[in-house]
């Protein structure tokens, strides 16, 4: 009788994994990326890949293959399927991240889940009484927004306690970065407290800057922290990732953002290490206790295909002169490019060295906007999308009293800034668009106070 192969069972000598796709002899052509991307909306400046990501269309249609596979026969698919495709996909990433083993590469649905998983394992320590009721989690203090409701309810609530480290921004420097973290790490230790966990951004979100993290993390090992986890939701597919270089013991990475694949899916690595037991999917079904990367592959029955295409989003970026690598150095030289066009014409300034970004990069707005509260860069956000067909978030940056640093224009403080990103199906008019858009805002608002005083 044969091995049952369901997915609680190992069956990895029976799998038949696909090779490694090969570099196309001929490159994809401009009309042929237009096509892949003809399914977003007409008219639209998509300068925003940074927050959803893009699935091309050859990917898209081989997801819907994977759905009809499943809905002509579920219980085939579950149980000769099912996994050996999803280690496929894993083996995928393993091999493109330079992991050691695959078993080291779970597979969840994004980066809250990964962040989830990891702080689960934390506030159980806290709970259990592992670690002191004073030890702390260190984070960054722009970390997303779900990380720290991930903090909250799992390791406060279980009596950890938080230290944000301040980030300047704009930045000049990979050096300030370091210095402040060094900082926060000194604010952790005081009192004879331990730092069980840090919490490092590669790219961080609002604003977007590329953190030095194989720096940071070679201090967290240095200093004792216990464990560092990597939040780097929008690194593979916008700048190189090898974790055994980076060095942290759990990295998580969206592959819906810049990898190309539909949303939503995003790895976990986990190094090995005797804490590897100890980490759990959030959601607990039959398989758990079977590891992190057979648990995560069951969560019981929902769409798994986002998960299945990983194979075939290889075969589409090495149709790119360069593979994965030159679609990184292009957006990066294209984004920075673009960068540069807005300040010019805006007489502003770039959130960051062109070295300290990947596919996105912060572009100071005129201060004439009078960007001053959170709710005006979102009705600014919002204006720009419903007038003038651009999508872009837009970054408030307050002035502190008295503060003397900030960056200016001719006319004042510079208090918003764009976060524009380029993935390979933009162009220069996407830009131009926001440019002009911007301009014709200040000289609308220019006109109206005009008539004001007359």
């Amino acid at each position: 009788m044969a091995e049952d192969s369901r997915n609680g069972e190992s069956t990895h000598n029976q799998l038949h994994l696909p090779k490694k796709p090969k570099l196309a002899t001929r490159f994809i052509s401009e009309p042929e990326i237009r096509d892949e991307f003809s399914h977003h909306q007409h008219g639209i400046a998509r300068i925003n890949n940074g927050s959803f990501g893009s699935c091309p269309g050859s990917v898209l249609a081989s997801q819907r293959g994977w759905q009809r596979r499943f809905l002509q026969q579920p219980d085939y698919f579950y149980y000769n399927t099912l996994r050996n495709g999803i280690l496929a996909s894993r083996t995928v990433i393993k091999d493109l991240v330079n992991a050691d083993d695959v078993d080291e590469i779970s597979l969840v649905d994004n980066a809250t889940t990964a962040a989830a998983i990891v702080l689960q394992q934390i506030g159980r320590r806290f709970a259990e009484g592992k670690y002191g009721k004073n030890d702390a989690v260190l984070m960054l203090h722009c970390a997303f927004q779900a990380v720290k409701k991930s903090i909250q309810a799992y390791v406060t609530r279980a009596g950890g306690a938080v230290i944000e480290v301040q980030l300047p921004f704009p930045v000049n420097s990979e050096e300030e970065i370091i210095a402040e973290f060094q900082r926060g790490l000194a604010e952790g230790r005081a009192n004879g407290k331990k730092i069980r966990l840090a919490i490092i951004d590669h790219i961080t979100s609002m604003p977007c800057v590329l953190i030095p993290v194989r720096e940071l993390v070679k201090i967290c090992r240095v200093e004792g922290v216990e464990q560092v986890f990597v939040d780097a939701a929008h690194a593979i597919g916008s700048v190189k990732v090898d974790v055994k270089e980076i060095g942290a013991d759990f990295y998580v990475s969206n592959l819906h953002k810049w990898f190309f694949c539909p949303p939503a899916v995003a790895f976990l690595y986990c190094r090995k290490s005797s804490s590897l037991p100890d980490v759990h999917h959030p959601v607990v079904s039959h398989e758990y206790g079977n590891g992190l990367s057979i648990e995560s592959s069951w969560i019981g029955t929902r769409d798994y295909s986002s998960q299945l295409v990983v194979p075939e989003v290889m075969e589409f970026v090495n149709r790119f002169e360069g593979g994965i690598e030159g679609i990184i150095k292009r957006n990066h030289e294209e984004v920075v490019k673009m960068g540069r066009m807005l300040v010019e014409s805006w007489e502003t300034n770039l959130g960051s060295p062109e070295g300290m970004c990947a596919g996105m990069i912060m572009v100071g707005l005129p201060s004439r906007l009078c960007v001053m509260s959170e709710e005006d860069s979102v009705r600014l956000r919002s204006h720009l999308r419903e007038k003038y067909g651009v999508e872009v978030p837009i970054y408030y940056q307050g002035i502190k009293d008295g503060e003397e640093g900030g960056a200016r224009d001719k006319d004042g403080f510079i208090t918003g800034y764009a976060r524009i990103s380029h993935q390979v199906y933009n162009r220069l008019e996407d830009y131009c668009k926001l440019r002009d858009a911007i301009n014709q805002i200040i000289e609308d608002r220019k006109i109206c106070r005009m008539l004001l005083t007359e």
